[in-house]
């Protein structure tokens, strides 16, 4: 039971991250890469609100491993990070960088909270 709670929740997740990635990128014409940016940070404020919630439950598998699993994605971050310093886009992949790891901490720190709270 938990392999099909995780594999549900990667099917959705990678549709999820395909489409946010597909409709944030026609919608901002810049260097920046603002759809994995975004879906990571989405995905980090789930894992928190999740962790804040419900530790250690069929959520966890089915939300956490599955879904934000599918959906973030540390790999494609690193790749357009490197792009970015390829075409010589030094700030932007620096501000990729920082911003990811400040804003995803700040996010998951929130759904941390906002999970703790509701739970």
């Amino acid at each position: 039971m938990p392999v099909l709670l995780v594999l549900l929740g990667g099917f959705l997740g990678a549709i999820g991250r395909f489409a946010a990635d597909r409709f944030i990128s026609r919608r901002h014409d810049m260097v920046f890469p603002w759809g994995t940016f975004a879906v990571n940070m989405v995905g980090s404020a789930v894992v928190g609100a999740l962790a804040g919630a419900a530790p250690a439950s069929w959520a966890t598998l089915l939300v956490g491993t599955g879904f934000c699993g599918a959906l973030t994605t540390f790999s494609t971050f690193s790749f357009e990070t490197l792009r970015l310093v390829e075409e010589r886009s030094i700030l932007f992949a620096g501000l990729n960088v920082i911003a990811s790891v400040i804003v995803g901490i700040a996010c998951v720190t929130g759904g941390f909270a906002l999970g703790h709270l509701l739970a």
